[in-house]
């Protein structure tokens, strides 16, 4: 996802006992400052560009109380894959601790070391269900969170405030103009405001946007039409992306092709943003950070507003979207390596205010309630907290499934004439055969 993948206190003020947990189990088999593997004074993290800033305060405090210098290494997305998959292939790493993508999780496992003794009770009751499974391959957990993200909902509150505007939807729907909660109101909210502005003839704005040239948006709506499993279910090897919630899901996404604009196909998420920001969508679902990263000079500047991502049948429902800390087994100052572990999850809350502004435990998110620039974060809590959001299957097959078979199938779909139900058997077909 790269960069869209992409308060400093009191220890346990905020965060309670867990804190007190986690560090103690860190630091009992080593002792403070070192540890049995080998001493050191430096501790080497790959880090996506994000995730660099995100855990750069978090750094430096480790360094100020343990004498422990932390270097981030910076590396695009696909150059940090390639470099955890070529390092850990070989045996022999350069790196003690590697951040990440939730997706590279099950191909990485044999790769990285079990962290089972971090994840107390007290640690798990603190972070999103989605996360606590997801951190985990075959049943150990082999990554802690240090930030996690989901698509919620923007739209414009310019728009939305519009006293004309309110009038003209409640007389013609029959109930209040407000951010659309499910399927329903989303597509009676997208059809209202597409229209033609200026009188020219031609349509200029948009209710919402249809990405298919990404799949994440997709997921989230599989979920939100109740699947239990997004595409497979890993642990009986079933492929289930012809499911009848899948062709429901990919039905409601299809259906609001007459609400967006051309070019369906190839949108994606830097394409979706300039829409928006331009001014030609009145709504749009996208990534959380985003929030507080409009640009000066966009037209839709301070006129945004965030909600939680839209219902279906099955409930609120986002692709959590986190990046974990991992340490590599041929590392050489492993237990060092966990020490910072625990500490990121300790001073998780250091992340607030970084350039993107994302947190991975509840007890974060839930401390920013009510503070005005922060609106994305109840939106995100609300999302992440649903029981319908479900985290992708943990699968080392994962991103080439992504790249053959959902993208494709998203670009097909979003054609005249597409016959969804037949792209799902198709796609199922595909995956069987990627999966073996």
């Amino acid at each position: 996802m790269s960069k869209l993948r992409k308060m400093r206190g009191t220890r346990a003020a905020l965060f309670g006992t867990a804190v007190i947990s986690i560090t103690a189990l860190a630091l009992s088999g080593c002792g403070a400052g070192g540890q049995s593997d080998g001493a050191t004074d430096e501790l080497t993290v790959l880090v996506e560009g994000g995730g660099l800033a995100e855990l750069q305060p978090i750094a430096d405090l480790y360094e100020e109380e343990t004498g422990t210098s932390i270097k981030l290494v910076e590396l695009p997305y696909d150059g940090l894959f390639d470099r955890v998959q070529t390092e850990l292939g070989s045996g022999s790493v350069s790196f003690d601790i590697a951040a990440l993508d939730a997706i590279w999780l099950s191909a990485f496992a044999d790769g990285v070391e079990p962290l089972d003794d971090l994840f107390t009770d007290e640690v798990k009751s603190d972070l999103f269900p989605g996360l606590v499974s997801e951190s985990q391959v075959d049943g150990t957990h082999i990554g802690m969170p240090i930030f996690t993200n989901s698509e919620i909902l923007f739209y414009r509150t310019d728009l939305f405030g519009d006293a004309q505007n309110q009038a003209d939807f409640e007389a013609e729907y029959g109930y209040p103009l407000a951010p659309p909660t499910t399927w329903g109101e989303y597509t009676d909210v997208a059809k209202f405001f597409t229209r033609d502005t200026d009188g020219d003839g031609e349509i200029d704005l948009y209710g919402t946007d249809v990405k298919g040239g990404v799949e994440t948006e997709w997921l989230a709506t599989v979920s939100q039409a109740g699947a239990e499993q997004m595409v497979l279910d890993p642990a009986s090897g079933e492929v289930t992306i012809d499911s009848a919630e899948h062709l429901e899901a990919l039905d409601f996404y299809t259906s609001l092709l007459p609400y967006a604009p051309s070019g369906a196909a190839q949108l994606d998420w830097p394409g979706a943003q300039n829409l928006f920001y331009q001014g030609q969508l009145a709504m749009m679902r996208f990534w959380g950070h985003a929030y507080t990263q409009t640009p000066d000079d966009a037209v839709v500047k301070g006129n945004i507003g965030a909600a939680p991502m839209i219902a279906g049948p099955g409930g609120i429902a986002g692709v959590p979207g986190a990046w974990y800390l991992s340490v590599p087994t041929a590392g050489t100052h492993k237990d060092a390596a966990k020490d910072f572990i625990a500490f990121a999850y300790e001073h998780n809350e250091l992340s607030i205010d970084t350039s993107l502004g994302l947190v991975a435990r509840i007890s974060a998110f839930e401390s920013q309630a009510g503070i005005e620039g922060k609106e994305n974060y109840a939106a995100i809590l609300e999302t992440l907290n649903s029981p319908a959001t479900k985290a992708r299957p943990a699968t080392a097959k994962w991103n080439e499934i992504v790249n053959t078979v959902l993208t494709p199938l998203l670009q097909k779909a979003v054609e005249p004439g597409a016959d969804n139900a037949a792209l799902l058997k198709e796609a199922k077909a595909q995956v069987e055969a990627i999966i073996g």
